[in-house]
């Protein structure tokens, strides 16, 4: 099983939550995956988006703000006119930026239907993921969460990595799973990579999740893999669009129906407690609002707490 993870929000630009995002795909499923979702964009846009230049999917740019006002807009479009049109605008925005114009010419009804398009798309590869058991784990964090004075693999990491060792535990025991990070620069990668290292190699529980789990990550470039797309989509959509009851935070109400579709698809299972009483329920996405660990609150006085 493949594992393809993304962040979204660490910047504290705009976001209210910091997520630490991967979906999980069998590798018999992976190029029917890619498949499926490649044929997804010409039904959605007319061809594939390569084939327009368009390199690079990101959700920041697909979901903003501005895409659903567009999206809502009181123009009347019938639905075998909305590919055609969203076709239009992309060739248009194409040929200003060979020609290297400041206008597009791209009109209001194409735009319109561009956005709606987008929106669609959206949905049917959120749909697409789920025929093929995609299944989505992530770290959800408060940007203002405490964090650990020690140099150690960060606890949304670890949850992570705790979900996906259940995961692969309940639905691929003898096989090991394999990591994959969105490409980062080369300092975050080291820093990344040997904090794994020690993780894995240094704990207990570290070595007893690499018997599943290869420690030594993958990087790749997003705009070439469409596991590292849905990991964006699904960092994206949580961060704004998936709330708990005792979340604070502020949310986007248009991401809700995505959110929705990302929960249904989140791995669901359970561990053992530690004293051997029964199982703790395990959820694919866990909100943190605390990133200390067990041994920083010891240290701190603090009461014991899981440590992952």
């Amino acid at each position: 099983m493949l594992l393809f993870i993304d962040e979204s929000g660490q910047d504290h630009s705009a976001m209210p939550c910091e997520v630490l995002a991967g979906v999980a795909v069998a590798q018999s499923d992976l190029w029917n995956l890619i498949k499926a979702i490649r044929a997804a964009e010409k039904e959605h846009f007319g061809d594939y988006l390569r084939s327009l230049r368009v390199t690079e999917l990101k959700a920041k740019r697909l979901l903003k703000r501005k895409r659903f006002r567009l999206a809502n807009q009181n123009i009347q479009i019938a639905d075998d006119e909305i590919v055609d049109l969203a076709h239009s605008a992309l060739l248009k925005g194409l040929a200003a930026r060979d020609a290297g114009a400041h206008s597009s010419g791209v009109t209001a009804r194409e735009l319109t239907a561009y956005s709606r398009a987008v929106l669609a798309f959206v949905d049917s590869v959120l749909d697409i993921a789920a025929s093929y058991n995609v299944k989505v784990i992530a770290s959800v964090v408060d940007v203002n969460a405490a964090k650990s004075g020690r140099d150690v693999l960060r606890k949304d990491v670890v949850y992570l990595f705790e979900r996906y060792f259940y995961m692969l535990k309940d639905h691929c025991p003898d096989r090991r799973g394999l990591v994959v990070f969105d490409e980062l620069d080369k300092a975050k990668a080291k820093h990344l990579v040997e904090r794994m290292a020690t993780y894995f190699l240094g704990t207990k529980t570290g070595r007893f999740r690499s018997s599943l789990i290869v420690p030594a990550p993958f990087f790749v470039h997003s705009e070439l893999t469409t596991g590292v797309f849905l990991a964006d989509l699904a960092a994206y959509v949580l961060g704004w669009g998936w709330r708990l009851a005792s979340m604070p935070q502020a949310s986007r109400n248009e991401l809700k129906r995505f959110a929705d579709k990302l929960h249904e698809l989140q791995y669901r299972g359970q561990k053992r407690r530690r004293d051997g009483s029964g199982h703790w329920p395990l959820h694919g996405i866990a909100y943190l609002d605390d990133l200390r660990g067990r041994l920083d609150k010891l240290a701190e006085g603090g009461i014991d707490a899981e440590d992952g």
